[in-house]
Formats: structure tokens, sequence, C-alpha cells
């Protein structure tokens, strides 16, 4: 009989935790909170306790770098999708492969503990509450995935007077839209990508728009050179082979290249690749023509303005709002080896607790990838099903142990101070090392042999979530075509205009670089 897992929660990570568990043949059953799939990108007007995009946001990772490995994205749609965009592909792949009815919308889990044959079963007991009827249910499950994310509970600082400020204060967890603040004047405080998103939304409609900022931020465009999606430049295999220090001075010569950041007072103490990245295309214009001025960190708040810890004061503010992230927990699950302290979680590789006796719960998404987050909750829920079905292992425990204190260590010495880098991963590198544990990553050396075409565009191309699917446990016979035709889906939407002068594809190119590369390492290797 097959096993029976607890999904929580039905969005970008809980959708395709299903599909994983299906495809390995577990019985799955789903709880969702409300009343939707998609969890942030299901835009709602009313909060009801639980976080969602802005009406305007737009995501900031490119269809091709985003989508499930072995459902793409359909190529009319734009690289950069309005979260319409994403709620609507989430629907399709839910539809696509039957999940829905294993959800239970509208139910909330209460609680889950280690039943009390745990110790010989794995089993979990886990509490749901109906949301309409109040009715509970106690069930056990064989296994449990964690599908909450980590945008749960807003962050709100501290501020000196902040409470006896008169005006309007919200977090970004609570905006929505910007027509309450026409003509009004507004201090941003964080220049995450939601408080560099509402700084820029709100300056066309403010009055003024003050964005306060502790430690600044070095900005990318969405768009990169030659008109291409910037993630499609930035995540490439070979770009490994280039030392981190010279990247980083690479990064910083062609991020200053765009604009001075300490002119326009964006300009942090640290490189790029120091801490998570933030997109804008607007935020430079907006500074430029004035609608948006940079400020320093608060220094404390007046009944009616704010003062700055450069001793400039703004007066007359009508709202603040907090772009101050967000601390995540698991209350509900009751185990010790899912606490949250500062937001740090001492799970191997974000997913498994390595003090549990049987590997039956896990957390999926739980990471702040440099690149795209659904292909890595989805190779994790890959992972996990097979763990699950005993068709994969874990190491042992000093061994995960030691991963898990070298990844915070490397962590501490690459990143920012802040609870906001306690989760970060560089994608392909993730991606990787989660490839590994069940045997779905390439081996390029040995497709340079045997097909080196796909190596090429593997190797010196994009990294794409269908590079997953070329071999192992679920490998998908549409891998190879969808990494071919990854540029034809990239340029579908822009050809609304014939163009005057034929224009050239990249590919030829990028082959007769990687097989100029490839050459190199022969000859080097034969000289050797």
């Amino acid at each position: 009989m097959s096993k029976k897992v607890a999904i929580i929660g039905a969005g970008a990570s809980g959708i395709t935790a299903i599909k994983c568990c299906l495809d390995e043949g577990l019985q799955v059953t789903c709880f969702e909170r409300s009343d939707r799939i998609g969890g942030l990108w299901a835009y709602r007007e009313d909060v009801d306790g639980q976080g969602c995009v802005f009406k305007s946001t737009i995501i900031n990772t490119s269809k091709e770098v985003m989508c499930y490995s072995d459902y793409p994205i359909p190529k009319e749609n734009p690289n950069y999708m309005h979260n319409s965009y994403i709620e609507k592909y989430f629907l399709s792949y839910v539809d696509h492969f039957d999940l829905r009815r294993h959800i239970q919308f509208r139910t909330e889990v209460e609680k889950v503990t280690q039943a009390a044959d745990y110790d010989t079963t794995g089993r979990w007991k886990i509490t749901t509450k109906n949301r309409d009827s109040g009715e509970s249910t106690t069930d056990h499950f064989d296994a449990v995935m964690i599908c909450t994310g980590h945008h749960t509970t807003p962050n709100i600082p501290d501020f000196p007077g902040l409470k006896e400020f008169q005006g309007k204060v919200l977090h970004t967890h609570d905006y929505k839209t910007p027509y309450d603040l026409i003509d009004k004047r507004v201090v941003v405080i964080g220049i995450g990508n939601s408080g560099g998103d509402a700084a820029v939304e709100l300056s066309r409609i403010s009055s003024k728009v003050f964005l306060s900022t502790r430690s600044g931020a070095w900005v990318l465009n969405r768009v990169a050179d030659y008109g291409n999606p910037v993630d499609t430049v930035i995540l490439r295999r070979f770009g490994d082979l280039v030392p981190f220090k010279l990247q980083t001075f690479l990064a910083k010569r062609q991020l200053q290249a765009k604009f001075d950041h300490a002119k326009y007072g964006l300009q942090p103490k640290c490189d790029p690749f120091h801490h998570h990245p933030f997109l804008s295309d607007d935020l430079p214009n907006r500074i430029l023509s004035g609608a948006v001025v940079v400020k320093p960190n608060i220094a404390r708040f007046t009944e009616t303005g704010v003062k700055f810890v450069d001793g400039t004061f703004e007066d007359n503010i009508d709202c603040v709002i907090l772009a101050t992230g967000y601390s995540f927990s698991f209350p509900f699950v009751d185990c010790p080896s899912f606490h949250v302290i500062k937001n740090e979680v001492s799970l191997y590789k974000y997913v498994f607790a390595p003090d549990l006796k049987h590997p039956s719960i896990c957390t999926i998404g739980l990471v702040q990838p440099v690149g795209a987050i659904n292909p890595c909750s989805e190779i994790q829920s890959r992972w996990a099903a097979r763990v699950f079905t005993g068709q994969a292992r874990l190491p042992s425990r000093p061994e995960m142990e030691a991963s898990i204190k070298k990844a915070k260590d490397d962590m501490r010495k690459r990143y920012v101070k802040s609870q906001r880098h306690t989760l970060q991963v560089d994608w392909i590198k993730y991606m990787d090392s989660v490839a590994i544990e069940f045997g779905v990553k390439p081996d390029f050396l040995k497709m340079f042999l045997s097909d080196p075409f796909l190596a090429v565009l593997c190797y010196f191309g994009p990294c794409s979530p269908y590079q997953y699917r070329l071999v192992g446990p679920g490998k998908w016979v549409g891998a190879r075509e969808a990494i071919i035709t990854f540029w034809d889906r990239v340029h579908a939407p822009l050809k609304t205009r014939l163009p005057a002068v034929q224009e050239k594809t990249g590919t030829p190119l990028l082959l007769r670089l990687g097989l100029a590369f490839l050459l190199l390492y022969i000859v080097v290797y034969m000289v050797l």
C-alpha cells in the first residue's frame, strides 16, 4: 500500500510537491487555508492574514528560468510576467496534471506532531480545521511536506517615535494599490524588491516619495545587454570558470556603467553578490527626475514627520510604508527540529532535519535563490518524494550537520549580516547539489562526447530547469527539445512587428564559442 503524504500549502511549492509525490506513486492530501491556488501570486484585495503580491507586481525572473522543468510556459507569454500570468500558469499546471482533486481548500493546519508510533513508523498526526464550519479533524500521515514559504509574518521595526506618528503606517504585506496615496507625501523604508517597486509605483501619483535605505543596494536591470532577460545572461554554467573576485569586479563595473550608484545615494559598502540583488529598470529614472528622493536610515519619527540619521527632516508626511521584510516560523509544527531562530533553520539543504530518526517531514521552498524559486521547490519535491519511498537515502547525520555548518559559515563570510540573508543560495550550485542527491544532474563531460550540440547549449547557454529532466528518475522526453528551442520562446512574444533587417539569433555564435572552448580543453588535455 502506498504511503500517505500531507502537503501544507497550495502555492508555487505546494502544487509541484503534489505532482512530484504523485509521480512516485504516493497518496497525497494538500491542505490550503485559502480558497485559491497560487499562494503569494494569487492576488486578492482582502489580506485575510495571508500575504500576496501588489496588483501591479511583475516577476523578477524570466519565464524560461522560472518554469517547472517539464511544463514550459506558453511561448506567447511575456518574458517577465505580470502576476495574473503567473497565477494562470499555476492553474494550468494544476489542471494539466489533474492536481486539484488532491487539494482541500479553506482548511488550516492547526498542529503537526509525531504519531504515537513514530519511532517505528515515522508517521505524523495532523489536526486541521475547516475555516467555514470550524470543524476540526485529525488524521495520520506517513510523511509531511511544509510548503508555507518564508513570506509569512511581516517584520515591524521598532523605530523611535513610530507609535506617535499620526499618519498612516503599513507594511508592504498590506500594500496592494497606490490609489489611496494620490498627491500624498510618502516615506518608503527599505530597498528590497517590494520597497523599490512600491517607491517607483507611488512616485507616479504621489506628490513626493522618500526612499529610506540603511545600507543601499546594487540595482540590476531586468533587461540585459542586447535586450535579453538578465537571468538568461547571468545564470550560465561556464561562469563558474571565472574566479569569484573577478566576477565581482566585472559585475560592479557593469552596474556602475549603467549609473553611478554613489551619485544616486544608493551605493552600499559591500560589493555585488554580497547581498540579495535588487531588480528595477525604473528606479534610476525616477530618482533622476526627482520623483523619488533617496534618504539614509530613520533616526526617529515625530507626530508629522521623519528625521533621518544625517540630520535632515521631512515634515508633513502622510504615509510610511515599511518594506522591512518578513520573519518566518512553523508554529503548527510540534517538533524542535523546525524551530526558527532569527530566520535561521538547521536543515540539510533547507529541506530535511538531520536529527530526526525518520526523514518523513521536510520543508519545500524555504530558500532565497539568486534565481527562480519554482525550479528549486520542484527539485526539492522530487528529491523528497524519492526519500519518502526509500528510493533515495540521506547522508549520515554527521555528514548532514557538517554540510549545514558549512552553508551557514559560507553565508556569514559572504553576505551582509541580515535576517534576509539566512536562506541565500546560488541557483545553479544549489540545483546541482540537490540533483546529485537523487541522480538527475547531467554528466556534461559525457554529454560533450555523446551530444556536443546539446552540451554546448547547456554549458555555455542559459541554465534552464529542463536540464534536470535529461537524465535519471523523472526524465522527460521533451527536455532536449525544450533546451534547443529556449530562445524561440524568449523571442516569440517580441515578434509583434517585422523588423526591416532580419534579426540574427545568438545560437550560432554561442555554438562557435562553446566549440572553441571544447577544442581548447581537448588540446590542453592532450598536451598535459
